[in-house]
């Protein structure tokens, strides 16, 4: 570890203490979906917290700026910009904007793929070090994780698992990187993607995650509403198929 490395912010490492063993919600809206909206999701950020949420994790300084002001809990910020690529805070201005907007924490992403302002993840992170801004890793592979702490992460997050080209594509959450990741890092692993039950959250937390994030499954009400409409539709052609007889007298 370099000695000119910058020190972790104080306030980062207080926040992810705060955060062991503890439940982190996404609550986030891209354009055009209903939900979309700095008060909307700062509404969501409260009804989160009100059901337990030990932080929230905000996509863009706007909605950043909105959830500070409405929640107390830790607020980990990312800004989505593209939607292919590096696009999860892809450079050090987005990230800076992140942070003073109010994020405790910057998550960006941490994979090997280039990122938009030709700074490697290690310049980044010790450019935001410098400015006392804490940073949390998503990665999709278990060598990312790795090269992301080396590189001065505050925490790592699998948030990208399946989503790269270096990754496999799963239906659930990718429990073998967190069991391989989490005795691995010396910082806190963060579990995230895809984690749709609480059962699934548990078993993350018994794998060794830090704490978990969960989004869709709790925020997304269109796409729930969706699993139950297809769940629906799909008894409603089976009963037509199969219709209960009349109980004999």
């Amino acid at each position: 570890m370099s000695s000119t490395r910058a020190p972790r912010p104080a306030r980062t490492a207080a926040a992810l203490h705060e955060l062991a063993g503890s439940l982190i919600v996404s609550c986030q809206a891209l354009p055009g979906e209903a939900l979309h909206g700095s008060q909307i999701m700062a509404r969501m950020a409260q009804a989160a917290v009100e059901g337990g949420a030990a932080a929230v994790r905000i996509n863009s300084p706007e909605d950043v700026e909105a959830v500070r002001q409405a929640v107390a809990v830790p607020v980990i910020g990312l800004w989505k910009d593209g939607e292919s690529g590096v696009y999860i805070t892809p450079t050090l201005r987005h990230a800076r904007r992140i942070a003073e907007a109010g994020a405790d924490l910057v998550a960006l992403d941490a994979t090997a793929r280039p990122r938009g302002d030709g700074l490697t993840l290690a310049e980044t992170i010790a450019a935001l070090h410098r400015l006392g801004i804490g940073v949390l890793a998503d990665v999709s592979t278990h060598e990312e994780g790795l090269a992301a702490e080396a590189a001065g992460a505050d925490a790592v997050a699998t948030t990208l698992s399946g989503y790269t080209e270096h990754s496999a594509v799963r239906n659930g959450p990718d429990f073998a990187l967190i069991a391989s990741l989490a005795p691995a890092l010396t910082v806190p692993l963060i579990a995230e993607g895809r984690i749709g039950t609480p059962d699934e959250a548990a078993h993350a937390l018994g794998l060794g995650a830090h704490a978990v994030v969960v989004g869709g499954a709790i925020t997304r009400p269109t796409s729930i509403t969706q699993r139950f409409a297809a769940t629906v539709r799909e008894q409603s052609v089976r009963s037509a198929a199969h219709p209960a007889q009349e109980p004999s007298a």
